[in-house]
């Protein structure tokens, strides 16, 4: 097909439908003979002007369907197989509006010529050639690159990213580690790439904690589908892994089966959980919050920091030195349950019922919080989770952690980091936090610390250079805040009832539909400056997911101050951890 007076930027493949109306937000496209549209191309097609330059309007295919022409009743369809029956099969395809240009809004004409927008009049359909800083997300149904403006990233126009999807399905995390890895590579961000940070919470299985080892799975195809990108397959290149201590191990060595070198342990000195006023972490339930007991956590919390003075990696209350975080919450139980001490503790307005209960839940913490909050190693080992003086990207390991332990270690580590680049008062370099089960954290009901954190960072952290990547099997649960000051949502495999959510009505019913069939890899991504959320696959990671995918350990995992089964990592400062066993 070709159209006279249009050199259009490619093949044309059909005309403006004359039989539907056209809006220059929304028309349909008759398909020529031969040819076909499929969801997701984009198009292109202009309208002349009697006392002004023409229009150029390109869109989106959002809808496609196919029919017979000259068909009366459903049974014709057989009649017209047999060639008994005249009639003729028209496809047409709905065409979504994107841009046009000049920004004159006319609707195309029945009969213009559409083109397959190629090259730069794809790159301008879909608003790439105003992206100043084009980060790549991965490749389009066309197999050409599709870009994520950097500006709704990093802080500059917005920030945040929120990920939906079906857990094991809808791969959020892959997304997300894949979207780090292209803004680390990619070079958009300039200068501030080297400096820029990534704090990853790792709440399933291990998979997360070989980011730096190269995946032995990676193949040719698979590094043209980098390359396609602008991207290098290779794994990231600075990583350090922190994981809890075991359980009942008085030398502090870290929980992990699968990963036996590169790791340190995490935790809290009791002196530190006092100081601090951590304590209301150990409260983070949204349940929590409902409860009167809050007012007493508060109370105790203050009184700790107070009047806990360090002891020997313990604290000293009152001339009682207390060595565990047991020995911590029998004293405060103890406190609380004597009438001539409860007031200084508790406060005089409380009941003794409220006492009580907040007592329960201080009991019940002992058992899960016991190896985090520690009084028994060394105060001078390197214990803390500092990302800015950590690796480029810092992995935590969760997975071992009950729920409660998980809560702590979210909220307590959240809170000092947007804490520290407070006190920094500059948004470079960027720290960009990985959080999955954001549901479980920030709940759409309720109040708890860590949501409390959580909100900060979404409505403050843009300022701060704290940049949020939120994933989450339903963002219908999720705190509406947070996902409203996400700049850009991405939205993988979806369950039914969640996809009719009001939370997605940013997806065109199409693709509504068509996330009910997502494979693993695809996404769908709404950002800012494109009208229309766009699908792109990206590609296999180049890194190992798992211990079984893990290729080579960098020598740089030899760095760790706690190895694997080194009793004594426990009393060095700090020392290299390439020494030789010593027996």
């Amino acid at each position: 097909m070709t159209d006279q007076g249009f050199d259009g930027p490619g093949e044309g493949v059909g005309r403006v439908l004359g039989t539907a109306d056209a809006t220059p937000l929304q028309f349909w496209t008759a398909v020529a003979p031969g040819n076909y549209l499929q969801l997701d191309d984009v198009v292109v097609t202009r309208r002349e002007l009697p006392d002004r330059e023409p229009v150029t309007i390109a869109g989106v295919v959002t809808q496609v369907r196919a029919r017979h022409e000259g068909a009366q009743f459903d049974s014709d369809v057989f009649a017209i197989a047999d060639g008994t029956l005249p009639a003729q099969v028209q496809e047409a395809a709905e065409i979504t509006t994107t841009r046009v240009d000049p920004e004159f809004y006319v609707p195309p004409q029945p009969g213009a010529v559409v083109h397959r927008a190629e090259g730069d009049a794809r790159a301008r359909a879909l608003h790439f050639d105003r992206m100043e800083r084009r980060v790549p997300m991965g490749t389009g149904r066309d197999g050409v690159p599709v870009y994520l403006n950097a500006d709704f990233l990093d802080g500059t126009r917005g920030a945040h990213v929120s990920i939906s999807g079906i857990s094991g399905v809808a791969t959020k995390t892959s997304f997300a580690t894949f979207l780090l890895y292209s803004v680390f590579r990619s070079g958009q961000l300039g200068g501030d790439a080297v400096n820029a940070k990534a704090l990853i919470f790792n709440v399933k299985g291990e998979d997360l904690l070989f980011l730096d080892h190269p995946n032995a799975r990676l193949d040719d195809p698979t590094r043209a589908a980098y390359a396609r990108l602008g991207l290098v397959a290779d794994a990231f290149g600075d990583v350090r892994v922190y994981a809890p201590p075991r359980v009942g191990d008085s030398s502090g060595t870290p929980d992990v089966s699968s990963r036996l070198t590169g790791v340190d342990s995490f935790y809290w000195t009791l002196s530190e959980f006092c100081a601090d006023r951590l304590l209301p972490y150990v409260f983070a339930d949204a349940d929590d919050e409902r409860q009167q007991y809050t007012m007493v956590v508060h109370s105790v919390a203050a009184h700790l920091a107070r009047y806990a003075q360090p002891a020997d990696g313990g604290v000293s209350i009152d001339g009682v030195r207390l060595g565990s975080y047991g020995d911590l919450v029998d004293h405060v139980v103890e406190q609380l349950s004597d009438d001539e001490t409860r007031g200084d503790w508790a406060g005089s307005a409380v009941g003794l019922g409220t006492v009580n209960a907040f007592a329960r839940r201080l009991i019940g913490s002992k058992k899960d919080l016991s190896r985090l909050i520690r009084g028994d190693l060394a105060t001078r080992r390197p214990h803390s989770i500092n990302t800015a003086e950590s690796a480029q990207v810092t992995v935590v390991d969760l997975h071992n952690l009950p729920d409660r332990a998980q809560r702590f270690v979210v909220g307590v580590t959240l809170k000092s980091e947007f804490e520290r680049k407070e006190k920094a008062g500059t948004a470079k370099p960027l720290l960009f936090v990985v959080l999955d089960e954001l549901n479980k954290y920030a709940p759409r009901e309720g109040s708890s610390p860590i949501k409390e954190v959580l909100l900060d960072i979404a409505e403050r952290g843009r300022s701060l250079g704290v940049i949020l990547i939120g994933a989450q099997q339903t963002a219908s649960e999720v705190e509406r805040r947070i996902v409203t000051n996400s700049a850009i949502r991405v939205v993988g495999r979806l369950d039914p009832a969640e996809a009719s959510r009001p939370e997605y009505g940013f997806l065109p019913p199409a693709q509504r539909q068509r996330a009910l069939l997502a494979k693993p890899g695809t996404m769908f991504v709404n950002q800012p400056d494109i009208p229309v959320p766009l699908c792109l696959e990206f590609p296999f990671p180049a890194w190992a997911t798992r211990v079984s995918e893990a290729g080579t350990a960098p020598s740089q995992t030899l760095r760790s101050i706690t190895q694997s089964a080194d009793p004594f990592a426990v009393v060095g400062s700090g020392g290299g951890a390439d020494d030789d066993i010593p027996f």
